[in-house]
């Protein structure tokens, strides 16, 4: 005889409970239009930062990774929910190679993957959205704050119009989670995104003073980029500066202990004829935590 038959007959949800799953419900659902409407917005607003957040940047090996797909400004925004038609790839990557995160739609966190031993990388890049400047000076801002004030001239120069500036873009975001408290030998390394930062130390070195970073596009080195360091201490205070990469692509970012950090740099081309729009920006973001000592 089964635990249900001893129990005796099922008997109906309360209406408490049937109204705590309706509002269930009806929360996960606002999650998911909302997610819906930022992942598809062809608005300026919304093209600010683009990171994964983990919500522990240290677990036991073995169990859950959980990290969100964040949008918004100085490391404070909304979570996206999953989607699969808004991800072109999400993976992890440790010592013992690749691995494919896969999700329900609605999933929030977006990426739960299981931990292994040592840094494991999250990788996440999305396929192109596109979106319409509402002035012009939203793009001159956007072109001169990301160091591509030659992108005004050449706009002017091309005779292209102010009213209707079209741009496609496309983010390729890391984060660095440690698995254990084992160090391995595994690091971070290039990963076949157009524009990509690597990680060259573990963040969880002891007495780090500055994480050595590189920045890729196309598979090189990028010299001479501008990366925008947004740093939150432990009381949630955010501050920003500037750095700029070498000749090899690389910088180091000055760190403490506590601090959350997100590293953003991007692209801006010219977008190719067939793709319909006058601009095309490609960004670049890797977040890290620097452990309490």
């Amino acid at each position: 005889m089964t635990s249900c038959a001893r129990a005796g007959p099922i008997t109906k949800p309360t209406k408490a409970i049937d109204k705590m799953n309706a509002a269930l419900t009806l929360a996960n659902m606002k999650y998911i239009v909302l997610s819906l409407f930022l992942s598809s917005a062809a608005l300026p607003a919304f093209s600010h930062e683009l990171w994964l957040e983990p919500e522990k940047w240290q677990v036991p090996v073995g169990t859950e990774i959980r990290a969100h797909i964040r949008n918004g400004e100085k490391l404070k925004g909304l979570d996206l929910a999953w989607f699969e038609n808004r991800i072109d790839r999400l993976e992890r990557h440790d010592g013992g190679g690749v691995t494919a995160i896969t999700g329900r739609m609605g999933d929030v966190p977006a990426v739960i993957t299981p931990a292994a031993e040592g840094l494991n990388v999250l990788v996440y890049q999305s396929p192109p959205s596109t979106l319409k400047y509402d002035s012009w000076e939203k793009f001159e801002g956007f072109a001169r704050h990301k160091d591509h004030a030659w992108a005004v001239a050449t706009h002017e120069a091309r005779g292209w119009s102010r009213e209707d500036v079209t741009e496609i873009y496309t983010r390729h975001a890391k984060a660095l989670v440690r698995g254990g408290t084992a160090q391995t030998a595994f690091v971070d390394g290039v990963t076949a995104m157009e524009t990509e930062f690597v990680a060259l130390n573990d963040p969880h070195e002891p007495n780090l003073a500055a994480m050595q970073v590189q920045l890729y596009y196309q598979d090189r080195p990028r010299a001479g980029a501008q990366i925008e360091v947004f740093e939150r201490d432990g009381a949630g205070d955010v501050a920003v500066f500037l750095l700029k990469t070498d000749a090899e692509g690389r910088a180091a970012v000055p760190v403490d202990a506590g601090h959350v950090y997100l590293l953003d740099a991007v692209v801006l081309r010219e977008a190719k004829p067939e793709a319909g729009v006058m601009w095309e920006s490609l960004w670049a973001a890797l977040t890290f935590a620097i452990p309490e000592r």
